[in-house]
């Protein structure tokens, strides 16, 4: 009975007391805000789990279209390192046949050149012959032997036209 008189006892009592009567009527919104706190915690981290694998996906998308992007690049460039070897290779070619049409040409107008020059020689030869036969006809031969001569050449002209 001791502990009934002590005033100690009963502020531990009352305290208790309160303790419960606080607790029962606020025990259901205490846990259903904790409870809702959780259940809006464990959306957002759903969420985020969300968001996370969509941006891995969206991440492993970029990647895939970089890889696919430089695979492109690397066949665009070989294919113009193939085009640009076949044009250096055509151009090649077509150098050297040009260089062989040029010389056969120069080779020709050389040839030609000279077939010209032969044929002014002997133009000039033939002319400087006929001179000197003229003049040595024109020395030697009296008009008798003359006129026998042109009338020999006129009636052997047309056998010599056949």
């Amino acid at each position: 009975m001791h502990l009934f008189a002590d005033p100690e006892f009963w502020v531990l009592v009352a305290a208790a007391i309160f303790v419960a009567a606080v607790w029962k009527p606020s025990k259901k919104s205490l846990i259903g805000a904790l409870d809702e706190r959780g259940a809006r915690i464990r959306a957002e981290l759903d969420e985020a789990t969300k968001l996370r694998e969509e941006a891995e996906q969206l991440l492993a998308q970029y990647q895939q279209r970089e890889r696919e992007a430089a695979a492109e690049a690397a066949a665009i460039i070989a294919h113009a390192r193939e085009e640009a070897e076949r044009i250096a290779a055509q151009s090649a070619r077509d150098l050297d046949v040009a260089v062989v049409r040029r010389q056969r040409l120069a080779e020709e107008r050389i040839v030609q050149a000279e077939q010209k020059a032969l044929d002014e020689i002997r133009a000039v030869a033939v002319d400087i012959a006929i001179g000197a036969a003229r003049e040595v006809i024109v020395s030697q031969i009296d008009e008798e032997r003359g006129a026998a001569l042109l009338d020999a050449a006129i009636a052997a002209l047309p056998q010599r036209l056949r």
